[in-house]
C-alpha cells in the first residue's frame, strides 16, 4: 500500500470513527442502561482491535483460502451481531435509537466515497467501486443531509420521505457492496482482474466491510424497523 497517500488513510481512519461516533451517540440516546447497549459499548471496541491486528498482520493477504478468510473472519461475524440485535433487542433498543442520527451517520458515506476514489487512483481498488465508475453510494451522504431537513421539521417527521430515503440508501449499498465482493482477489473474484479490491485487505481500509457498512446496514434497517413501528422520534 506504499502508493496509497498518507492523508488517504488519515481521512478514512477519521470517517470511521465518526461513524462509530455517531453510533454510540444514538445508543446512549436510547439508554446506556440496556443489555443491548452494554453489549454494544464492550464488543464494538474489541472488535476494532481484533480487526486491527488481524490486518497489520496480514492475515487477511492470504487471498487463496476459499471460503475468503475476510468473509469468515471479517464480514459473517458483523452480520450475526447486526442480525442479533435486530431480532433480540427491537422493543428494548431499536425502538428507542433517534431517527435523526441514524439518518445523520449516512453523511459518512460521502468521505468513504472521496478515499474508494483515491484508493482507485493509487491502483488499489477498481474503477467500478467508485463514483466513477458503478458506484453511486454517494447520493446517499448528500440524501441524508436533505431528508435531515426536510423530514424533520419541529415536532412533525415526514414518514413517507424517510422511508423512501432508506429503501434507496439500502440499494445503493447493496450495489457497492456487490461490486466490491466480485471485485475481491478471492477464489470467487468475477471482476476487476488487472486492478482487484486490494484495500480491504489492509489496515485501516479493513474497517470499511467490518465496521462502517454494518454501522450504515445497521441505520437503514433499525431506521426501516422504526417507521414500520410508526415510531418517528
Amino acid at each position: 500500500m506504499e502508493s496509497v497517500p498518507g492523508y488517504v488513510s488519515i481521512v478514512f481512519i477519521l470517517t470511521t470513527f465518526t461513524a462509530v461516533a455517531f453510533l454510540l451517540r444514538a445508543v446512549l440516546f436510547a439508554g446506556r442502561d440496556t443489555l443491548a447497549a452494554n453489549l454494544l459499548f464492550f464488543l464494538l471496541p474489541l472488535w476494532i482491535l481484533f480487526q486491527t491486528v488481524l490486518a497489520t498482520g496480514g492475515f487477511y493477504q492470504d487471498t487463496t483460502a476459499q471460503p475468503p478468510r475476510l468473509f469468515i473472519f471479517g464480514v459473517l461475524p458483523a452480520l450475526l451481531t447486526l442480525s442479533a440485535f435486530l431480532l433480540f433487542f427491537r422493543s428494548g433498543f431499536i425502538e428507542q435509537l433517534p431517527l435523526r442520527l441514524l439518518t445523520l451517520v449516512h453523511l459518512v458515506r460521502i468521505p468513504v466515497e472521496l478515499v474508494l476514489l483515491w484508493l482507485f487512483r493509487a491502483g488499489e481498488v477498481p474503477q467500478a467501486m467508485t463514483f466513477e465508475g458503478m458506484n453511486f453510494d454517494i447520493l446517499s451522504g448528500g440524501l441524508a443531509l436533505a431528508a435531515y431537513f426536510l423530514a424533520f421539521r419541529g415536532d412533525s417527521v415526514n414518514r413517507g420521505m424517510l422511508i423512501g430515503f432508506n429503501i434507496l440508501g439500502l440499494i445503493l449499498l447493496v450495489n457497492i457492496v456487490s461490486i466490491a465482493v466480485m471485485s475481491l482477489p478471492s477464489p470467487l473474484q468475477q471482476m476487476a482482474f488487472d486492478q482487484p479490491n486490494r484495500a480491504v485487505l489492509f489496515f485501516p481500509y479493513i474497517w470499511l466491510p467490518t465496521i462502517v457498512v454494518p454501522i450504515v446496514l445497521f441505520s437503514h434497517l433499525a431506521s426501516l424497523w422504526k417507521l414500520a413501528k410508526g415510531k418517528t422520534v
